[in-house]
Order: C-alpha cells, then structure tokens, then sequence
C-alpha cells in the first residue's frame, strides 16, 4: 500500500542517469517535488508517460518544482533511455537494493519485481501533498499533477 497524503515523504538516495548522487533531502525547503515512479524503460506506456512530461518540462521543472522519475533500471539502461528519448530531467534508479526505494513509498510490486506507476507531490518540507497510484498497464494524466501543483 503506497504512502499517505500528509506523511512525510521517506529520504531516499539514488543515482541518476549520469551516475550522480540525487538525495530527496537537496530538495528540502527548496523545491517541491514530483517523484514519479514508473515500471521500466523502453516500454509503450512508460516511454509516453516519460516523453508527454519531457514535451511540458517547464511545468514540472522549475524555480519551484523539481521532478524526479524512478525506475528499477540500471543506471546504464537509464542513460541509453534519456538519451534516446531525449529525457533532460533526472531518471534515477532504484536497481540496488532493488526496489528499496520503491517499497519505502509502497509502490513496489513483488510479483512482477518493478514499480508500479506511483506519482508523489511533496512539498517544500518534505511532506507528501498529493499522490495517485496506477496498476503496470494504465497511464497517469499529467494533468492531475499540474492541478496539485498549483494547490501548493
């Protein structure tokens, strides 16, 4: 079971794509955070996902917001990906331990060994604001976070 609106949101550390260390407590008091987990790269669904937040980047990052998306891909995987899809914001990977991160926020699925599509809105101090979890084949609006955004 994911998280709850209005928990703090747990820390994490996770490389991204480029092998940098990316810490959910950098953001803290700086940015909002939308934290969006999604199953693998180079799939159907989380390559549209991936790309529709890429075509609207400004919205989801910004001077106010960061956004983070998780994988339980390598970091490799994920290089190839941001560069294929031309992904400019952070694709960080909860490889190893795998899916620690993922089952922190609840949105690991054990059977299928990936996460699925959990999206997270945390605020400023860390607390989560906003938050909607899809099963493997079912995409998220974008939209929805946009208007969770703007209610911070």
């Amino acid at each position: 079971m994911a998280i709850e609106v209005g928990t703090e949101a747990p820390d994490f550390e996770l490389r991204d794509n480029h092998g940098r260390t990316v810490r959910l407590a950098d953001f803290r008091g700086e940015k909002n955070v939308v934290l969006l987990f999604y199953p693998f790269a180079f799939t159907g669904v989380c390559t549209g996902e991936l790309c529709a937040l890429r075509d609207e980047l400004p919205r989801f990052e910004n001077a106010d917001t960061q956004l983070l998306a998780v994988s339980n891909d390598s970091i490799h995987t994920l290089r190839v990906f941001a560069e294929q899809e031309g992904l400019e914001y952070p694709l960080l990977s909860d490889f190893w331990p795998h899916g620690e991160t993922s089952r922190a926020y609840g949105v690991f699925d054990e059977d299928k060994g990936c996460a699925v599509r959990g999206t997270f809105i945390i605020d400023k101090a860390g607390t989560v604001r906003w938050s909607v979890v899809n099963g493997l084949p079912d995409a998220r609006d974008l939209n929805d976070y946009v208007k969770a955004l703007e209610a911070l």
